[in-house]
C-alpha cells in the first residue's frame, strides 16, 4: 500500500512541476513612443486566444499604461504584496481574453531596489500563487534602468520593439550593448513596429544588424513586422485592444502570427523553466568583479 501511495505522491510532484513550467518573455524598447506596451498587451491577448494562460507583469511605472489602454480599474499593486497586505492572486486584474495583469508598484519604488526581505517576499508570492500560468510576459519600462536590465537578463526571450526612427534604432542598440556586455544576454528577437511595408521592416532590421554585427557579439532575429495601422489608434480611443476590436486589420494579423510563433518557441527545460528560478535570477546582481575596469 505504502509503495502505491509513494508512486501517487511522485506523480503529483511531477504534475505540479510540469504545470510550474513557465515561459518568461521580456518586451523592451527604447525611450517610449515605439508602441511597446500596445504590442505587449495585444500579443498577450493573441496568445490567450490560442488557449495559453498568459500573465502580463506591467513593470512600467504603475499600471498607468495598461490601465488607461484597456480602461481597467486598479485597486492594489505589487507593493501591497511585498508589504504582506495582499496575495499575488488578489491583485491580479483580468483583461481581454482572460489575460491576467499584475500591476507593478507605482513609481514610488524601483523593483531592483528591494531589500533582501522584499526579494524573498517576491519569490514567495510567486511560488504561492494559485493562478496557473503558461507564459509570463514582462512589459518593461522605457529606457535603460536597472529594472529593465534585471528583467531582461532573467527572461528566456528578449523581444525588442523598434520603429523606423533614428532615436529608436540608437536606443535599441544601446540597450542590446549593455545587456550583452554586462548581463550575458546574447540573443534578441526584434519586432519592427509601425512600418509602412514588409520591405521597410526588413530594411529597418538590416540597419540594426549593420551596427550590431560590427560592434556587438549578439544574435538578432526579426520575428515580426507590424504595419502602421490607423485602426491601432482607433482601438486605443475606444480603450480596447486592437486584436479584439479589429481582428482582421493589418496590425492584428501581424501580432496574431507572432503569437503563433511565440507559443511554439520551446519552453526551457529543467530549473530555468520555473518561475522561482526566474525570480532568483531577477534578484541576483550580475557579477561585476570579473569585468575588471572595462
Amino acid at each position: 500500500m505504502h509503495s502505491h501511495e509513494h508512486i501517487d505522491d511522485q506523480a503529483a510532484g511531477l504534475r505540479t512541476m510540469k504545470t510550474n513550467m513557465v515561459k518568461v518573455i521580456a518586451i523592451t524598447g527604447g525611450k517610449g513612443g515605439v508602441g511597446k506596451t500596445n504590442v505587449s498587451l495585444n500579443l498577450a491577448i493573441a496568445m490567450a486566444q490560442l488557449g495559453k494562460r498568459v500573465m502580463v507583469l506591467d513593470a512600467d511605472l504603475g499600471l498607468a499604461n495598461c490601465d488607461v489602454m484597456l480602461g481597467l480599474r486598479v485597486h492594489k499593486n505589487l507593493s501591497h504584496v511585498l508589504s504582506g497586505e495582499a496575495e499575488l492572486d488578489d491583485i491580479l486584474i483580468e483583461g481581454p481574453a482572460g489575460i491576467k495583469i499584475i500591476p507593478a508598484t507605482s513609481g514610488s519604488q524601483n523593483m531592483t531596489e528591494l531589500s533582501p526581505a522584499e526579494h524573498a517576499g517576491l519569490i514567495r508570492a510567486f511560488s504561492e500563487m494559485k493562478t496557473r500560468v503558461d507564459i509570463l510576459l514582462i512589459d518593461t519600462a522605457a529606457g535603460i534602468s536597472d529594472m529593465v536590465m534585471s528583467f531582461s537578463r532573467a527572461s528566456q526571450d528578449v523581444l525588442v520593439v523598434v520603429c523606423d526612427e533614428p532615436s529608436s534604432i540608437t536606443d535599441a542598440y544601446a540597450l542590446m550593448k549593455i545587456l550583452s556586455r554586462d548581463h550575458e544576454v546574447q540573443r534578441f528577437k526584434i519586432i519592427a513596429n509601425m512600418v509602412r511595408s514588409l520591405r521597410e521592416g526588413q530594411e529597418l532590421f538590416a540597419k540594426l544588424t549593420r551596427v550590431t554585427d560590427r560592434f556587438l557579439d549578439v544574435n538578432l532575429e526579426l520575428v515580426a513586422t507590424i504595419p502602421y495601422d490607423e485602426n491601432v489608434r482607433k482601438a486605443a480611443r475606444k480603450q480596447r485592444a486592437f486584436v479584439e476590436a479589429f481582428p482582421k486589420t493589418g496590425a492584428s494579423l501581424a501580432v496574431k502570427s507572432l503569437a503563433m510563433k511565440v507559443v511554439k518557441w520551446p519552453a526551457p527545460a529543467g530549473a530555468s523553466g520555473h518561475l522561482e528560478f526566474f525570480l532568483e535570477q531577477l534578484v541576483q546582481q550580475p557579477d561585476k568583479t570579473q569585468r575588471g575596469l572595462a
